[in-house]
């Protein structure tokens, strides 16, 4: 089936599919899908043969000719590109239409008309695809002009003839269609049918006119040339026309001094002759007899006569014409300047009559009160017309019962001359000065003069533009535009000062911290004509706006000032000189601005005072630090770095500024860790502190050390009590621990007191008195004099010391 379809040899199939059929698997046979097509195309033109909307793998096409069952290959793609087979020349200029198998056949032949297959193999998901194209292609030739065969050009009326519609080439079937064009311009359809002849059995005048044939195929139609059906016939008894009608009891009437038409017309084939006669005499021949500007004495009898010279025939037709001549339409009133604009011109004219038009000014110009006929012009002085004249014309006809006029009024344009100046480029090539005065009637005429006093330009009425080149050379000059008007006694005048650009800033150094936005201002003080535009540079010369420059600018501008807006300004990228620029079309200018960028002071340094394990499973570290003063601070942040890795890694930011402890948390209790904690100051970093490494967590002695302390004190404090006590009470016992305690005392007041009981002074003194009972253990302490003997032989400075011992006793 497949070879059937390709129409080739075993071993070209073989060829062309094995390449691609490796691994596929071929569909059945009774699965390969057919498309029967039939189209059209016209010789030497183009046509398009379609085989599916997607390109397939593999596509043949073949031709097969008319009459015969051979198939010939003329294209075919078996993956390598599309090849074209030698059959292809004989066809016409053929192509395979790109991304498609598509077929494009220009310049058709008509040995293209035939059968093309196409072959398409589509590798797909199910297998191998086969769809077959039959497209079936006829070449039709185009009719060509056909033209018209008479059998009598010029029949008489009553007779009959045909005409016959002959072509060269066309493919049938071919319609014919007969159209008549009358002298009126009317077309009208005679006959149409596949029949290339007309037959008209009784002709008469009606069919005299213009024939062509219409021949129509599948391809085109053509329209033959026009042939001419003269019916010979007449002539018939003449019509007249008068132009302009007007009829009256005598028969048609004309105004004198007006053009008068005399029309005859009799119908005729060939045309009837004409000769026209005025009062029995011959005064011209042919159909129309014109008599411009006709006179009173062109009054009287016309007649036609109408004669045809093929057939022998003739008719005869007479008028009566009576001429009335009015002029035409009514005067006409117009105003000029007059002596270098200094005066007025008055002009009225009113044309045409017999006898003319008689004219006159109101109110009377420049004390002349005379008449004019036809045409009448008087001259105004400007300067003694007042403003807002009105000048009036009257004219008078004999013709005319009714006076005609006409008005025209003299006026000032209103306010001053206006001057201005601007560009009409980007680039400011050209300056344009442009002076105006509207209004006003005459219109006033203006021109320039320069500073030097030389006439720029030409002198221009109602307006004027100067055009100039630009140049620098311009500016501070003044440019006068001077305007005269015939009702002003002098000229006005209006100037143009030209100035270049001068630009101002309110400050030539701004300085701002890194981090925030800062705004540079450009003011435009002088200029004329208006800058366009007010351009910045940045700190690098490139023009702020350009596609290459940062999207960090901003800016906003007015006719007379520019400001750019830094965006988060950076002291390494946006410090340094920017530059703003304007210009004119006479010249331009640029001021620089100085933008510092600072960085923010140095934070200060930080001091760890405890880096600790928060428990011995070493998971978290808490960290508590100090600094000098919280001046110029806006946060902190850790770090941490591990053994072996000395890279160090920021593991807690943005701080505030308040905070002096931070618990880290989530460590790796097997990793050894270094911490440093460091000030920020906004975009300014401060100096790290020292690493410091986190201790384990000691066990807490303290409160067990100062408890012992304190009970040791107190034992201490008891016993040295008890002891002093004892010493005292058994100073004879113990002397020489009572000397080592209290001393040795002077060998002459020395007694021997065996208790305390027995310490009295003076010996005898007090004898037989009840003496005190001692303490007991919960009195207060008792505090003891001691006897002492003072020596009277002592030298100055060794007396004697009272000592006082208080003994505080508990149980």
């Amino acid at each position: 089936m497949v070879h059937r379809l390709l129409g080739l040899p075993d071993f070209c199939l073989i060829v062309f599919l094995l390449p691609l059929l490796h691994g596929l698997e071929v569909l059945d046979p009774a699965e390969v899908e057919y498309q029967d097509t039939r189209t059209n195309g016209v010789i030497n033109k183009g046509v398009i043969l379609e085989c599916g909307t997607t390109l397939p793998d593999i596509y043949i096409w073949s031709f097969t000719k008319p009459g015969t069952e051979k198939m010939r290959a003329v294209v075919y793609n078996i993956g390598k590109g599309p090849k074209v087979q030698q059959l292809a020349k004989d066809l016409g200029d053929l192509n395979v239409i790109s991304n498609g198998p598509s077929l494009s056949i220009e310049k058709l032949r008509l040995a293209a008309e035939g059968l093309y297959t196409c072959q398409a193999v589509y590798d797909t998901a199910e297998g191998l695809k086969l769809l077959v194209y039959f497209v079936y292609l006829r070449v039709l030739v185009p009719v060509s002009k056909p033209y018209i065969l008479l059998s009598d050009s010029s029949p008489v009326e009553a007779t009959s003839v045909w005409m016959s519609c002959g072509l060269e080439n066309g493919t049938g079937p071919i319609q014919y269609t007969w159209e008549q064009e009358s002298y009126s311009g009317l077309v009208t359809t005679l006959a149409e049918s596949n029949s290339s002849v007309l037959n008209i059995t009784w002709v008469t005048r009606n069919h005299t006119g213009s024939y062509r044939c219409l021949a129509r195929n599948e391809v085109n139609q053509q329209l033959s040339d026009q042939t001419r059906l003269n019916v010979i016939f007449g002539p018939d008894l003449p019509q007249i026309d008068v132009t302009p009608y007007s009829v009256t009891d005598r028969g048609y009437s004309a105004l004198e001094k007006e053009t008068v038409s005399l029309m005859c017309q009799a119908s005729s084939n060939p045309p009837s002759q004409y000769v026209w006669f005025y009062n029995n005499s011959q005064v011209y021949a042919g159909p129309q007899l014109t008599i411009t500007k006709i006179l009173r004495m062109h009054t009287g009898n016309y007649a036609c006569l109408a004669q045809n010279t093929y057939l022998n025939t003739r008719s005869r037709k007479a008028i009566t014409l009576t001429v009335y001549y009015p002029p035409n339409g009514t005067p006409s009133c117009s105003i000029s300047p007059a002596n270098n604009y200094s005066d007025l011109l008055l002009a009225c004219s009113w044309e045409g009559g017999s006898p003319p038009a008689t004219l006159i000014w109101s109110p009377y110009v420049y004390g002349d009160n005379s008449q004019g006929v036809t045409n009448i012009t008087r001259i105004q002085p400007g300067p003694e017309t007042a403003n807002n004249s009105l000048f009036t014309c009257y004219g008078s006809h004999v013709a005319q019962s009714a006076v005609q006029s006409c008005s025209t009024k003299a006026w000032l344009p209103y306010g001053e001359p206006h001057c201005i100046a601007y560009t009409v480029t980007s680039s400011n090539e050209y300056l344009m000065l442009s002076c105006s005065w509207e209004g006003g009637f005459p219109r006033a005429l203006l021109w320039w003069i320069s500073s030097s006093g030389d006439m720029q330009g030409t002198s221009e009425e109602n307006s004027n533009i100067l055009v100039l080149r630009s140049s620098a050379n311009y500016s501070g000059k003044a440019f006068v535009c001077h305007a005269k008007h015939p009702l002003a006694k002098e000229s006005k005048q209006c100037v143009v000062n030209l100035e270049a650009p001068v630009l101002m800033t309110r400050q030539s150094v701004v300085s701002v911290y890194e981090g925030n936005d800062v705004e540079l201002t450009c003011i435009l003080i002088k200029n004329y004509p208006a800058v366009t535009e007010i351009t910045w540079y940045n700190n690098v010369k490139q023009k702020v706006g350009d596609s290459d420059t940062p999207k960090k600018y901003i800016l906003q501008q007015a006719a007379a000032w520019s400001n750019l807006t830094v965006r988060e300004t950076d002291s390494r990228v946006d410090s340094g000189q920017y530059w703003c620029s304007a210009a004119n079309a006479v010249g331009g200018t640029e001021i620089p601005i100085l933008l510092r960028v600072m960085s923010y002071p140095m934070p200060p340094n930080v001091t760890i005072t405890k880096i600790t394990y928060s428990s011995r499973q070493r998971k978290d570290v808490n960290m508590e630090w100090q600094i000098r003063t919280d001046d110029e601070l806006t946060g902190f942040f850790i770090e941490h770095q591990t053994s072996p890795f000395p890279l160090w890694q920021k593991i807690v930011a943005n701080l505030k500024p308040s905070t002096r402890s931070f618990l880290i948390t989530n460590l790796d209790p097997t990793g050894t860790y270094a911490f440093r904690v460091t000030a920020v100051n906004h975009r300014t970093i401060g100096h790290p502190s020292e690493v410091k490494s986190p201790a384990l967590p000691g066990f807490n002695a303290y409160p067990a050390v100062i408890g012992a302390a304190i009970g040791g004190m107190l034992v201490a404090a008891i016993a040295t009590v008890l002891l002093f006590l004892y010493v005292v009470r058994n100073r004879n016992n113990v002397p020489r621990l009572h000397d080592l305690i209290f001393g040795r005392q002077n060998s002459q007041s020395r007694e021997n007191i065996n208790s305390p009981e027995d310490e009295v002074v003076g010996g005898t003194e007090g004898e037989g008195e009840e003496q005190p009972a001692p303490p007991t253990s919960s009195e207060p302490p008792v505090s003891l004099p001691r006897p002492i003997a003072t020596p009277t032989n002592l030298p100055p400075g060794d007396e004697p010391v009272n000592v006082t011992i208080t003994v505080m006793a508990s149980s």
